[in-house]
């Protein structure tokens, strides 16, 4: 006998361990001869990472497809494996060093890799077991790291290949600077934080004693502002020998090389193609006209900084601006000796020499303060306003991060990008939802080059080698670079020439090449998955097999970084889409609808909720919730009440088993003569279709509440409630058929809901084998494809349902207690109609409570009234409820719930509460509009059936 409750803490493990005996997720596990593949490639999550609910989601969702398709007999390969987290795992190993006071450049950087590969034996990868608690059906056998070897060959065919085809360069561009961690990052990598500051308006000097007449506007108090040219007529002008500029980041001045103007502002267009002086510097630097500048914006004109900011750098490019950089790697300003800087500045005055000595070496946010106080004392500060504004932070140095210039690998994604972009707009690669591919095409279609480069030890490093004269090697082996090194010299007349052939006499590594310190970004190594962990450079059975994959699920904040990387290089080395179709999934929020985070405080752990709930009811939570474009608003509450579904189909399981259902080899739909075991094979075949169909197209949420439906409703509420009379009679024909047909459809049941519930869907398979025992597990059995269906039986018992589901819902809209039972009349029934109440009496007066069935030809006085086709059932209830106190209790609390809705339309129509307030909030509050209103419309209904029964 099944136990009484679920329990799954000790039956989950027991289950894991029963599918890796039976080997259910090796690639091609259970398929049918000559089966197509069916391939996704996990997401990998870092080696540094622990499960959270992004992962759930992400997870639960590829789990769903894997093991659907792997029941349809397909070929899977769901392919697992972690990224080795450049920054967050080197950060890791260093605070442990710093523990013991020890720093990596003490031990050099063969040995701090070598803690590396320690760490990750001894603590890397967690999140790989946690996924298996999950449920997740990877292939664990192939499970791969992006830094393993194989790879890592991948890595560096790659490069020297996109190298020697011109596709990777090196440059000097403006990259994310960590001042802490001492190296370029990813946009990714980058965090917005608001943070109160201050705009400082200082005044750049004409040159050449230049003025200009100024316009201005007055204020209420007749003070001189700013004007616009959106203002109309200025109230007049001012002679200005000086350009005001507004700035949230002073220490960057030291670096202008011009102030920008919009070629119509009215206000500047005499003094474009002349220069100013920059302050405590002393450059003549120019003014250019330019469209960046917006004229209702500050002043209208705008300090060039091309070394420190991106639009700047692209404004410094098209006017051939100079690139100076002000600051060290550690933020720190740097001015003498600064080639840059200096040039340009022969027999600088007194100001100059000032600057430089008081400011070199100085941290960047003392040198701000400095600055200020040193434009304030040559009469340049006009102002300083209070500033709001949102500061790119590094998310792991936790620091503010500096546009900072600097030589670094890039790819061109320009062209690698043209093939990508055209398999998405011809359709041959499907966003779902379809509305991503916007967001796809406005990043590929004004893609920047790649910076792959990192200031890091761990990681893939770069496969280039430099000569004596700077000459870059980029080969995919240090000796073959070096024969390419000493081809190269020896072929050349020249000063190295000799050099190299006397470094050759008494030859030893180092001596002639030096390899690039930097290693690779790790979204670089990423973009290969798909045919990397296949095998690729190598022609393998498993790349021939699996490549291209089926479907990528992923979040929509990685679309840039690696969905579009991996659709580039897929196209570039493999010739073909690496996936037909991108599943967009969206975020999972707090139970009001706010992002997840640690400082707010609302951080859901799923882990915790495996352990209190098990996994079946995580996995069903999410995927009941992952419609299509909406985010996943998680109450752990609604985890518990999932349980409760699984608590329900294990109840189910096991009243049946009470009742001697047990499985019968013989049964088949099509031989079934009770009318009740037909319609729930009818409507078995509806589920199963809409739950195929529903995963089929990704609608997850929608397969989801099919099941649901079908096994909380029909089945357990209805279908074995009908069944009881057959149980406790006499007829041991029905009896033997309805318990073959529970058993069949508990079977069927089962296997609807193992992709979205494996573990205990697999729990209640075996044990409901039978003394025969199954012949696999569930993951390995076969998707049900029922095609039985009895219009005429289905239709005859959802009749039943729907009347006892009216009268049920009718007693319970009039607060008509549990015990009362009360005659039903019937007025306009047909001889079809009459039949039914006939036929189905017994089971009427049992489930909704009825006492006496009777017919009329108009509704009785006093009457709540289901209409249903085209006959009307009145329930008198007068005999069964207070009618006056009924509707005074209803009245009531429609006042109540109007009360409620007329305080949130008002905070709702607050327009300053809308603006100011959290997204999160305003949308929590339109909801329990929504709720109430609902509330007020079914409490109506209710009064108005109590005034008609008065």
């Amino acid at each position: 006998m099944l136990e009484k409750t679920y329990d799954a803490a000790s039956v989950e493990p027991k289950i894991a361990a029963r599918w890796e005996e039976a080997d259910a997720f090796r690639a091609g596990a259970g398929a049918e001869s000559g089966a197509e593949s069916f391939t996704i490639v996990i997401p990998p999550p870092n080696v540094t990472g622990s499960l959270h609910m992004g992962h759930a989601l992400n997870n639960t969702l590829q789990d769903i497809m894997v093991r659907f398709e792997r029941m349809r007999g397909k070929d899977v390969l769901w392919q697992p494996g972690m990224d080795h987290a450049g920054i967050a795992t080197q950060m890791v190993v260093e605070r442990q060093l710093m523990e013991k006071q020890q720093h990596r450049r003490d031990m050099g950087r063969e040995k701090f890799v070598e803690k590396i590969w320690d760490w990750k034996a001894e603590s890397g990868g967690a999140i790989m077991n946690q996924l298996k608690r999950l449920g997740a059906s990877c292939d664990w056998s192939r499970e791969r790291f992006t830094m393993d070897e194989g790879l890592s060959k991948a890595v560096v065919e790659v490069f020297v290949s996109l190298y020697k085809q011109e596709l990777i360069y090196k440059d000097k561009r403006l990259v994310n600077w960590d001042p802490k961690l001492l190296t370029a990052i990813s946009d990714l990598e980058v965090e917005q934080v608001e943070t109160n500051g201050n705009l400082w308006h200082f005044r750049y000097p004409l040159a050449d004693g230049l003025t200009y007449e100024h316009p201005y506007r007055l204020d209420d108090e007749g003070n001189r502002v700013i004007w616009r040219p959106s203002d109309g007529q200025p109230d007049g002008y001012e002679t200005r020998d000086y350009v005001v500029v507004a700035t949230t980041r002073p220490e960057t001045m030291l670096g202008d090389s011009g102030v920008a103007v919009h070629p119509d502002d009215p206000r500047y267009r005499e003094l474009i193609g002349k220069n100013v002086f920059l302050p405590l510097v002393g450059r003549r630097i120019p003014i250019v006209a330019d469209e960046y500048p917006d004229p209702e914006a500050g002043t209208g004109a705008v300090k060039m900084t091309p070394a420190h900011d991106f639009n700047d750098f692209e404004v410094g490019k098209r006017h051939d601006l100079a690139q100076i950089n002000i600051m060290a790697t550690d933020a720190t300003i740097t001015l003498k000796g600064n080639e840059a800087f200096l040039e340009g500045l022969e027999g600088a005055d007194a100001p100059l020499a000032r600057t430089i000595a008081e400011l070199d070496g100085v941290d960047r946010f003392d040198a701000r303060k400095k600055i200020v106080a040193m434009m304030e004392e040559a009469g340049l500060l006009e102002k300083i306003e209070p500033h709001k504004h949102m500061v790119p932070h590094g998310d792991r140095g936790g620091v503010p991060i500096e546009p900072f210039l600097t030589d670094q690998w890039y790819v061109d994604a320009k062209t690698l990008a043209k093939p990508a972009i055209a398999s998405v707009r011809e359709g041959r690669t499907k966003f779902v939802p379809k509305n991503w591919e916007k967001t796809y095409f406005e990043w590929m279609e004004n893609i920047q080059p790649w910076c792959v480069s990192r200031q890091l030890w761990w990681g893939h490093q770069i496969p280039a080698w430099y000569g004596p004269d700077g000459q870059v090697f980029v080969e995919k082996d240090e000796e073959t670079a070096l024969e390419a090194a000493i081809q190269h010299y020896i072929s050349h007349e020249g000063p190295w020439k000799a050099w190299v052939e006397e470094k050759l006499e008494n030859f030893e590594p180092g001596d002639i090449l030096t390899r690039d310190e930097d290693v690779l970004d790790t979204w670089f190594s990423s973009a290969l998955w798909p045919f990397s962990t296949l095998g690729w450079p190598d022609k393998t059975p498993e790349l021939a097999r699996y490549y291209p994959t089926s479907v990528l699920v992923t979040g929509f904040d990685i679309i840039f970084f690696w969905v579009a990387r991996m659709m580039m290089m897929g196209m570039h080395f493999m010739e073909e889409e690496p996936f037909h179709t991108v599943y967009v999934h969206a975020l999972v929020r707090d139970k009001n609808g706010a992002k997840m985070s640690k400082s707010k405080g609302n951080v859901i752990d799923p882990l915790e909720l495996i352990d209190e709930y098990g996994a079946d009811a995580l996995r069903f939570t999410l995927t009941i919730m992952a419609a299509q474009g909406r985010d996943v608003k998680l109450d752990p509450a609604r985890v518990a009440g999932y349980r409760n579904f699984g608590t329900k189909l294990w109840n189910a399981t096991r009243f049946a088993e009470m009742n001697g259902v047990k499985r019968d080899e013989s049964f088949r739909p099509e031989n079934a003569k009770l009318a009740i075991n037909r319609w729930i094979l009818t409507e078995l075949t509806r589920a199963a279709k809409g739950v195929t169909e529903s995963i089929e197209t990704y609608r997850f949420n929608e397969a989801a509440g099919t099941a649901y439906r079908f096994v909380w409703s029909l089945f357990c509420d209805w279908y074995l409630e009908l069944l009881k009379p057959v149980f406790a009679g006499e007829d041991e024909e029905a009896k033997a058929e309805a318990r073959a047909c529970a058993a069949h459809v508990l079977d069927e049941t089962y296997k609807l809901l193992h992709p979205m519930m494996p573990f205990m869907t697999e729990e209640l398979w075996a044990h409901t084998g039978g003394e025969a025992g199954r012949d696999s597990v569930l993951a390995l059995t076969r998707w049900p494809a029922p095609d039985f269906e009895d219009a005429d039986a289905a239709a005859d018992i959802n009749w039943l349902v729907d009347l006892v589901s009216g009268i049920r819902s009718v007693r319970a809209e009039m607060n008509v207690p549990p015990s009362a039972t009360a005659p039903l009349v019937a007025v306009g029934a047909d001889e079809a109609t009459r039949a039914r109440i006939a036929r189905h009496d017994p089971a009427i007066r049992r489930l909704a409570r009825v006492g006496e069935l009777g017919f009329a030809g108009e509704a009785p006085k006093g009457s709540a009234q289901i209409v249903l086709g085209d006959t009307t059932f009145c329930l008198p209830l007068g005999d069964l409820i207070d009618l006056s106190a009924e509707a005074a209790r209803l009245e009531k609390e429609i006042a109540k719930t109007a009360s409620e809705m007329q305080r949130l339309e008002k905070k709702l129509g607050n327009e300053k509460f809308v603006a100011n307030a959290p997204q999160e909030i305003v949308a929590a509050e339109r909801e329990k509009l929504t709720e109430f209103a609902d509330a007020k419309g079914r409490l109506e209904v209710a009064l108005a059936r109590v005034r008609e029964a008065g």
